[in-house]
């Protein structure tokens, strides 16, 4: 069978397989929300980004889909990564969703034949998001499946309601998986973890979440976005060169490529920085600091 005939059956089985879990996708009250919410058209459209201060936000906004990932988001998306990390002002970015769930994933029906969807571009996304300078927050707001787990363990720190659930169901659909997406999973949950939750396919609770470490808390629904903004209130006040060679030696280590000399040699350059003189100050003045932004990033 060609491989474009069989990934078009992988669509529909998706389709097929999301409408199966649309029960269960409510919120973590067990109600679906009336549609349209109030503020979004009913259908929604193109992830929207927002900035207050030194804190961006990235929303999606498809309720009626369960937010899924249209091809034509991928490279929205992307756009949207760059005006934030070229706006010099701000130093955490938070994803969030409307509806009853963050995210059903993917939707891959533009790879049939004739289609413009590209087999790794979605991961080329979550690849793109985990590079991002400066620390990224998601709040899951409900459910969240497939390609959009990975999107989620590409940020730094989740925070999950009460009655969330997740799924990975590649082998479910007899698929494999993209090498980014796969190391994602076993470095942030370990290969047990990974291994339970790929290669069943079985969907796990907010307290396994939690448990496994997908997810860093969880909060009852109606204080999701009062605590995800406090994490990022909290990364919006703290010295943002310091954030991001603090996030990118902790990637490094992470991933078992960090350079021992290289981290020590940043440390000690970093307690003579200008940061570090006003962090100093700052704290022995019994105020907050007052850190400068940094210059806007510059492409390589």
């Amino acid at each position: 069978m060609p491989r474009f005939a069989r990934l078009h059956i992988f669509f529909m089985l998706t389709d097929i397989f999301f409408e199966i879990k649309n029960e269960a996708m409510t919120d973590a009250n067990g109600q679906r929300p009336a549609f349209p919410l109030p503020g979004h058209s009913d259908d929604g459209g193109l992830p929207r980004l927002s900035i207050v201060g030194a804190k961006a936000c990235i929303h999606l906004d498809r309720p009626r889909q369960h937010n899924r990932f249209q091809n034509e988001d991928l490279a929205h998306l992307a756009t949207l990564l760059d005006a934030v990390e070229q706006d010099p002002r701000v130093r955490v970015l938070l994803f969030t969703a409307s509806g009853p769930s963050f995210s059903a994933g993917f939707d891959i029906g533009g790879f049939e034949a004739g289609g413009t969807s590209r087999p790794g571009a979605f991961g080329d996304l979550c690849d793109r998001v985990e590079a991002v300078r400066i620390p990224t927050i998601c709040a899951l707001n409900g459910g969240i499946y497939g390609g959009a787990t990975d999107f989620a363990l590409a940020c730094d720190i989740r925070v999950a309601v009460e009655g969330a659930r997740m799924m990975m169901p590649p082998a479910r659909l007899g698929i494999e998986y993209y090498y980014s997406g796969l190391r994602r999973y076993v470095e942030r949950l370990g290969p047990a973890a990974a291994k339970l939750l790929i290669l069943t396919g079985e969907p796990i609770d907010a307290q396994a979440m939690l448990r496994i470490g997908f997810v860093q808390e969880l909060v009852a629904p109606d204080a999701l976005m009062a605590r995800a903004d406090a994490l990022a209130t909290a990364c919006a006040e703290r010295a943002p060169g310091a954030l991001r060679g603090l996030k990118g030696s902790l990637d490094a280590l992470a991933r078992g490529k960090a350079d021992p000399a290289l981290i020590q040699a940043r440390f000690e350059a970093s307690l003579t920085s200008a940061e570090a003189r006003e962090g100093l100050r700052a704290w022995a003045e019994k105020r907050p600091p007052r850190f400068a932004d940094l210059a806007p990033a510059t492409s390589d």
